[in-house]
């Protein structure tokens, strides 16, 4: 399929028509020539408008290079040869030259405006002896200055971009974060109680002919199962939202009460992104269901603090131990954790202290903006 012509690249909308208007002081100038020269002169600005042109389309390189520095040559010889006037046109290139990424280039590039610029003046200078110094020096500076503004506005948008694509990223890494995690909570919880039922249903399939009566209580224990793995599955897709840490810790109280443990809390505002909220709340869920299940003990001290750098969690209590307390789960907030580059430490003395430790600024954001 063939591709339709385009006068100027769409996405700068209107900003390479606006230049145009510089062209009309040398065509205005070349209506004073005569002959060879007046049609010599047109084919230069004919030609001019062609390098134009390519300059939008050229890859950076040689072609990018070659198309400028015929564009320079032209402005240098209508500046000396017909009127020094269309040293204003020096803002074409101008623009190409603020295009440059690479600091070479681009400081080869602003040396040879300057030259195709104040090569005519010094040569109008030198011929007339006169300097038209007033009406020519703020449109100068002006045009030796504005490559660097197109550079800086060049590289804010394609840092604007790095940052758009890195959040892309970041939102993708979350969705197969979440799918995983969904997986292996599915796993975890259902695929045992799953695997029961089915034992059962083979033990019932063989008993209804020998003894119906435990075949009956069976039934009413494959019944019993399947609406704890119901119960189960409506808790899965509970969690699947994200959680504050404001929110889990409501339900640690709860929970802590059922079993008759102590609940202390310390801690302070937590304004941290969902995601990171989301993290620290599970690890949080998993730590006190291990020490309501495992840890015989009668106190349980939280803390949650979000500080300059990190959002910081402990969790402490004074039951039997790491090998009881903290033995189950420890895989799973490893995993989580690591996917926002934050750490865990377990250590128990005469009582068990687990820290979460999540970095403020997500690992895979941290590596967009360097770039």
């Amino acid at each position: 399929m063939r591709r339709r012509f385009e006068l100027f690249p769409k996405r700068y909308g209107f900003f390479p028509y606006i230049f145009l208007a510089y062209l009309l002081l040398p065509i205005l100038s070349l209506t004073t020539q005569h002959g060879w020269k007046q049609v010599i002169g047109y084919t230069l600005v004919a030609l001019f408008l062609v390098t134009y042109r390519q300059l939008y389309f050229a890859p950076k390189g040689r072609a990018f290079a070659s198309w400028l520095g015929i564009q320079m040559g032209i402005i240098f010889i209508l500046s000396v040869a017909y009127d020094p006037n269309s040293i204003f046109l020096g803002f074409f290139p101008a623009n190409f030259v603020g295009w440059y990424d690479e600091k070479t280039n681009f400081k080869r590039g602003l040396f040879f405006l300057v030259l195709t610029v104040t090569v005519p003046l010094l040569y109008y200078v030198l011929k007339h002896h006169s300097f038209p110094f007033f009406y020519t020096l703020p449109f100068l500076l002006v045009m030796f200055f504005f490559p660097l503004g197109i550079r800086s506005m060049n590289r804010r948008m394609a840092l604007e971009q790095e940052l758009d694509q890195a959040k892309e990223q970041i939102e993708a890494l979350i969705k197969k974060e979440e799918r995983v995690r969904i997986a292996r909570d599915l796993h975890d919880t259902l695929g045992h109680t799953l695997s029961l039922i089915t034992l059962k249903s083979q033990l019932v399939s063989r008993l209804i002919s020998v003894d119906a009566d435990k075949a009956k209580l069976e039934v009413k224990e494959i019944e019993e199962t399947s609406r704890t793995a119901l119960n189960q599955v409506r808790e899965l897709v509970t969690t699947m939202r994200a959680v504050k840490v404001e929110e889990e810790l409501a339900e640690v109280e709860r929970m802590l009460s059922a079993a008759n443990i102590s609940y202390h809390y310390e801690g302070t505002e937590i304004t941290a992104s969902p995601l990171l909220q989301n993290i620290m709340s599970m690890c949080l869920k998993e730590a006190v269901t291990n020490v309501v299940k495992h840890s015989r003990a009668t106190n349980c001290w939280i803390t949650v603090v979000q500080m300059p750098s990190v959002l910081q969690m402990k969790v402490k209590d004074d039951g039997e131990g790491v090998s009881s307390s903290f033995g189950n789960g420890l895989k799973g907030m490893n995993e989580r954790l690591s996917f926002v580059g934050g750490e865990m430490m377990l250590r128990s003395e005469k009582e068990t202290v687990l820290t979460v430790t999540i970095p403020l600024v997500e690992r895979s954001q941290q590596e967009g903006e360097r770039r």
